[in-house]
C-alpha cells in the first residue's frame, strides 16, 4: 500500500500544477524507494534535520540547516517544534556534528552543486537519508555558479548551463517578502514578475488623477486595451480578472517592468458600486483599500506586505558577460519610449526589436489629436489633424534614437484597428464627437456615431488594422514614415549615430507589402530632398499571417528583414484568441496534456514553429542577406529561444526586463548545440 501510494502520489494536484509550473513532462513517471526505517525520536542521543551546503537564499558557500533533538523528520518540516540551527550541533553531538559536516563538504564536491540533505541520528548514529540539488534564490544560483567555476569545478559554460534562465527574473524585480506565510486572497495567472503594493482603483482616469496627487495604485480591471495605457502608466501594477499570458495588460507590464496578475477567475468588479471581490464568500474591498500583488507567483494579497528589494551584484554582471562570450543570436528589446530603451539598454539589449507606436497615440495630450484624425470626413483634415500628432511622434523616435546610440531601431507603422482609439459607449463618444466637432446638429451627431460604429468589427484582429490601415488612408503611414525620418536626421545632426528600420505589420501579400515599400520610398525621397541628406534605412515586414510566412520568397524580394510576431502567428495557426482562451479552455488543455505547454508562452515548435522554419528557408533563398528576428512574447522564453538558435534567426527581441534571461538562453542554446545534446 505505501508503495501504491507514492506511485498514486505522481497524479496528485500538487503534482500536477508542480510539473505544469515548472515545464516537466507528465509521462516520464516517477520511483520508489524503499529502505530502512530509522528513528530520530529514541532519546536525547537521537534526532534530525535537515542540510544545506551552501545558504539558498544567499549562495554563501557555508553549511547551512536546522535539526531538532528527539524528533523526526516531520518534526521539522511541519513546523510542530522550533528546530535548532545546524551550528547548535556541534554543542549537542560534536561528534555526529563533525562527522555530518565532513559529508557535506564532500558531497558538495561529489555532485558538483549545493546539496540538500536530510539526516537521522539515531542514538548517536548518524544516517543520511536522501542527497538532491537544493533549490535556490536567483542570486544564490548565479553565485554558486560562479564561484564553483573559481573553484574549479567546471568551466564558464558548464557555469552557464547549472542556471535557470527564468530564476534571473528575481534579480530585475521587486519581491513579496512571504516571511510571515500570508494567504492570499486570490489567485490568478503570473502574467508580470515583480511585486508592488498600492490603493485600488478600478478606472485609468481615476488612477492618473490620484497618481499626480501622490498616491500608490494599483489598476483592477475585467480586461485592459490600449485605451488604458495612461492608468497603467501611472500604476504601480495591475490586476485582470480575464486575459493570458500574452493579454493587453500582461505585454504592457512586462515591458514597463510592472507586476501583472491576469486571468483572475474569482475577480469580480462592481464599478458603479467603487467594490471588488474575490469568490462568492469574498469580503468587499473599496478603492480606499490596499493590496499587494505578487506577479511572480501570480497571488493577491489584502493590505501591504513588506517588499524586497533587487540587487544586481557584481557577479551577475560577470555571469551575463560570460554569456555573451559564447552566444551567436543578437538579443534586442521590445520598447515604446525612452525611458524604456534606456532601461532596455541597460541590461543589455543591442537594439530595438519592436517599438509601438500606437502606445503613443493614447497619452492625454495626443489622443484627441488621433480621435479627430479618425473623425476626420475629408482627407486634408486628417492630414491637418495627423500633423500635430506627426511632432509629438517625432519627439518621441527622437529620444528613442538618442538612447539607442549606434543600435537598430525597427519602429512598427500603426497596427490596432482605429475603433480602439474611440470610446465604446455612446455617452463618451458623443463627448468625444462634440469636443472635437464642437456643437453638432442632432443629424449630423447621429451620422458621425454611425460612422465610427462602421468601424467596429465583430473580430477585430483579423480586420481592418495593420498594413489594411495603410493602404486605405495612405497618409497615416506617411506621416509616420515623415516622423521616423525626420527624427533620425535630425539627432543624426547632434552626432547621434541612428540606425532606423521601418516595419509593415499584418501583410499577407507580397502586392501589399510593395505597395507600402513604394508609399515609404517615396516619402522618404521627399524628406531627404527637404532635408538636403540622405539617410540609410531598413525596409521590412512582421510575419504574423500565416501566408506570409508560406510565400515568404515572394516578400523577401521586397523586405530587407522579417520579424516574426509570433503572438498573432500563434492566434492565428491555432485559430485560439490569446485574451479569451487562457481563462476558457486553455490551462485545462496544457492540464490534460493537449498542449505540451500554454502556446502563448512557449512557441509552438510542432505547429507555428513549422511555419517560421519554412519562411526563415524561403526568405533566404530569395534574399541571402536577409536580417530575420523575433518580436513576439516567446522572444524572452528560453525554450522558444533556443528554438530561433536552431532555425538560424538572427535575434529575438523580448520585454526589457526580459533582455537577461534571453542573453542566458541564447547562451545556454549555443553551448548545447556545440556539445551535439
Amino acid at each position: 500500500m505505501a508503495v501504491s501510494a507514492v506511485f498514486a502520489s505522481w497524479n496528485n494536484r500538487r503534482a500536477i500544477t508542480y510539473r505544469n509550473q515548472n515545464g516537466i513532462p507528465h509521462d516520464i513517471g516517477t520511483a520508489c524507494n524503499v529502505q530502512m526505517m530509522v528513528f530520530g525520536n529514541r532519546g536525547d542521543k537521537s534526532g534530525t534535520g535537515v542540510a544545506f551546503s551552501r545558504n539558498p537564499a544567499t549562495g554563501e558557500w557555508k553549511t547551512y540547516g536546522e535539526f531538532l533533538v528527539n524528533a523526526q523528520g516531520e518534526d521539522v518540516v511541519a513546523g510542530i517544534r522550533t528546530p535548532q540551527p545546524i551550528e547548535s550541533l556541534r554543542d549537542v553531538m560534536p561528534d555526529v556534528a563533525e562527522q555530518l559536516y565532513g559529508f557535506i563538504d564532500r558531497l558538495d564536491h561529489h555532485f558538483k552543486d549545493m546539496q540538500d540533505i536530510e539526516f537521522t541520528i539515531e542514538e548517536g548514529k548518524l544516517y543520511l537519508l536522501q542527497t538532491r540539488a537544493g533549490k535556490r534564490t536567483g542570486a544564490a544560483a548565479i553565485r554558486i555558479a560562479v564561484e564553483s567555476c573559481k573553484a574549479g569545478y567546471y568551466d564558464r559554460a558548464e557555469a552557464l548551463l547549472r542556471v535557470e534562465p527564468t530564476a534571473l527574473d528575481q534579480l530585475l524585480h521587486m519581491q513579496v517578502d512571504t516571511s510571515q506565510s500570508p494567504s492570499p486572497v486570490a489567485v490568478g495567472l503570473n502574467a508580470s514578475p515583480g511585486a508592488a503594493v498600492g490603493k485600488i482603483v478600478l478606472d485609468p482616469d481615476r488612477a492618473e488623477q490620484r497618481a499626480a496627487a501622490g498616491e500608490k495604485l494599483i489598476l483592477v480591471r475585467n480586461e485592459t486595451t490600449p485605451d488604458d495605457i495612461h492608468g497603467l502608466v501611472v500604476s504601480e501594477g495591475v490586476l485582470t480578472a480575464r486575459g493570458g499570458m500574452t493579454s493587453h495588460a500582461a505585454v504592457v507590464a512586462r515591458g514597463m517592468g510592472k507586476p501583472c496578475v491576469a486571468g483572475c477567475s474569482s475577480l469580480k468588479i462592481d464599478e458603479e458600486r467603487g467594490v471588488i471581490t474575490f469568490g462568492e464568500d469574498g469580503g468587499e474591498l473599496t478603492e480606499d483599500d490596499v493590496i499587494t500583488l505578487d506577479g511572480a507567483g501570480g497571488k493577491v494579497y489584502a493590505g501591504a506586505l513588506p517588499l524586497v528589494e533587487p540587487k544586481i551584484t557584481a557577479n551577475f554582471e560577470k555571469f551575463l558577460g560570460w554569456a555573451d562570450e559564447f552566444r551567436r543570436l543578437k538579443v534586442r528589446a521590445n520598447a515604446d519610449t525612452p525611458q524604456d530603451a534606456r532601461r532596455a539598454r541597460e541590461f543589455g539589449a543591442e537594439g530595438i526589436g519592436l517599438c509601438r507606436t500606437e502606445h503613443m497615440f493614447m497619452q492625454k495630450e495626443r489622443l484627441p489629436h488621433v480621435q479627430a484624425m479618425i473623425l476626420s470626413e475629408t482627407v486634408e483634415e486628417r492630414k491637418e489633424h495627423l500633423a500635430k500628432v506627426r511632432a509629438y511622434q517625432k519627439d518621441d523616435f527622437k529620444g528613442i534614437f538618442r538612447e539607442m546610440h549606434g543600435l537598430p531601431v525597427t519602429i512598427r507603422l500603426l497596427d490596432p484597428p482605429l475603433h480602439e482609439f474611440l470610446p465604446d459607449n455612446d455617452e463618451e463618444l458623443e463627448k468625444v464627437i462634440r469636443s472635437v466637432k464642437g456643437q453638432v446638429s442632432a443629424e449630423d451627431l447621429a451620422l458621425l456615431k454611425g460612422r465610427v460604429a462602421a468601424l467596429h468589427e465583430t473580430n477585430p484582429m483579423l480586420g481592418f488594422r495593420g498594413c489594411r490601415l495603410g493602404l486605405i488612408f495612405p497618409e497615416i503611414s506617411q506621416m509616420q514614415v515623415e516622423a521616423i525620418l525626420e527624427a533620425a536626421l535630425e539627432v543624426k545632426r547632434e552626432g547621434v549615430e541612428v540606425q532606423p528600420e521601418i516595419m509593415i505589420p499584418l501583410v499577407g501579400t507580397a502586392e501589399e507589402l510593395k505597395r507600402l515599400e513604394e508609399l515609404t520610398r517615396e516619402t522618404a525621397e521627399r524628406v531627404f530632398q527637404q532635408m538636403g541628406e540622405p539617410l540609410p534605412y531598413l525596409f521590412g515586414t512582421m510575419i504574423e499571417v500565416p501566408r506570409a510566412a508560406l510565400t515568404a520568397d515572394e516578400i523577401a524580394k521586397i523586405a530587407e528583414f522579417f520579424s516574426f510576431g509570433t503572438n498573432d502567428l500563434t492566434q492565428m495557426t491555432l485559430g485560439i484568441s490569446r485574451d479569451d482562451a487562457e481563462e476558457r479552455f486553455l490551462h485545462q488543455y496544457v492540464e490534460i496534456g493537449i498542449y505540451p505547454a500554454n502556446p502563448f508562452a512557449q512557441l509552438d515548435q510542432a505547429g507555428v514553429g513549422k511555419l517560421v522554419a519554412m519562411a526563415v528557408e524561403l526568405g533566404r533563398e530569395a534574399r541571402p542577406e536577409l536580417h530575420i528576428g523575433i518580436c513576439g512574447e516567446h522572444g524572452g522564453d528560453p525554450s522558444s529561444i533556443a528554438f530561433c538558435h536552431r532555425t538560424g534567426l538572427d535575434y529575438v527581441s523580448c520585454s526589457p526586463y526580459r533582455v537577461p534571461i534571453a542573453r542566458l538562453a541564447a547562451a545556454q542554446a549555443a553551448i548545447t548545440e556545440k556539445r551535439g545534446s
